[in-house]
C-alpha cells in the first residue's frame, strides 16, 4: 500500500537529514512540513527533496502548532493518493526502524495503528522515574474520562488508513498541541474504527530543543473533558 510519512519540522536542521536517511530504506515517500524554521530547515529540506526522489516539502508561513502542520499534511498526503498515511516525529524519540511494524498492522486489516509506549514489548529506556510518573498519569487521566481502552493515547507514531482520515472530519481538530494526538485516536474509536497499538521503544532527543511547553499541557488536560462531552452531545 502506498505509505506517505508526514513529518513535521521546527528547528531540526541537526535531524533532518539522518531522518530521510533513516526513512529512505522502507519505500515510502516523506512530505517534510516545515513551520518556517529560523535555522534553516525549510532550505535543508528543498535541497534533499531535490536530492532524494521520495521526499515532498510543505512550506507553512508560520508556527501555528503541531496539530495544524499535521492536518495541512495530511490533506497534501490524501491528494497525493496516499493509501496509508504516518506521523512521527523528526528528532528520533520514534524509531524509523519501527515503522515497517505499523504500516504491516494496517496492511493485515488495522484502520489506525499506534506505536505504543505503555503495552508489553514498549518501553522509555531513558526516562527517570517524574517524568514517566507524569506521562503516566496523563494518559490514565484521558482514559479514564473518555472511558478509551488505548494505553498510550498521547502517542504520536501512528499508521492511518486513508478512510479514516477521510472520515474523522480534519476540519473540526483544532487541537494545537499533544492533544492532538488524543482527539484524532478518540474520533477514530468513536467513528468504529478498528484501532491497534504496536509496541514501540521511545528515546528522548539528542539534538536540538523540546517542543514541549505548559501551554500544550495546559491545553491537553481541559480538552480532554470537552472531548467527552462533544462525543456525548452527539457533536462528533
Amino acid at each position: 500500500m502506498k505509505a506517505t510519512v508526514c513529518l513535521p519540522t521546527y528547528n531540526e536542521r541537526e535531524n533532518l537529514e539522518r531522518m530521510l536517511r533513516a526513512l529512505e530504506p522502507h519505500d515510502v515517500r516523506v512530505l517534510v512540513i516545515d513551520d518556517g524554521s529560523p535555522d534553516g530547515t525549510g532550505e535543508l529540506a528543498d535541497r534533499l527533496a531535490r536530492e532524494l526522489g521520495f521526499v515532498d516539502v510543505l512550506h507553512r508561513a508560520k508556527k501555528e502548532g503541531l496539530g495544524r502542520a499535521y492536518v495541512d499534511g495530511f490533506r497534501r498526503a490524501l491528494a497525493a493518493g496516499a493509501e496509508l498515511v504516518v506521523s512521527m516525529d523528526c528528532d528520533f524519540s520514534h524509531d524509523p526502524a519501527d515503522l515497517p511494524k505499523l504500516i504491516e498492522a494496517c496492511e493485515r486489516g488495522a484502520d489506525l495503528a499506534l506505536g505504543s509506549r505503555y503495552v508489553p514489548g514498549g518501553s522509555i529506556p531513558n526516562w527517570g522515574v517524574v517524568r514517566r510518573a507524569i506521562s503516566a498519569g496523563g494518559n490514565i487521566y484521558a482514559r479514564t474520562v473518555l472511558t478509551s481502552p488505548i494505553h498510550d493515547l498521547t502517542g504520536g507514531f501512528k499508521c492511518y488508513r486513508r478512510v479514516v482520515l477521510e472520515t474523522i472530519d480534519l476540519d473540526a481538530v483544532d487541537a494545537r498541541g499533544y492533544a492532538f494526538q488524543i482527539e484524532t485516536t478518540y474520533r477514530a474509536l468513536r467513528a468504529g474504527f478498528h484501532v491497534v497499538e504496536v509496541p514501540i521503544r521511545f528515546v528522548d532527543r539528542e539534538h536540538g530543543g523540546s517542543k514541549m511547553s505548559r501551554a500544550i499541557v495546559l491545553e491537553a488536560a481541559w480538552r480532554v473533558p470537552v472531548l467527552r462531552v462533544q462525543a456525548l452531545t452527539g457533536r462528533f
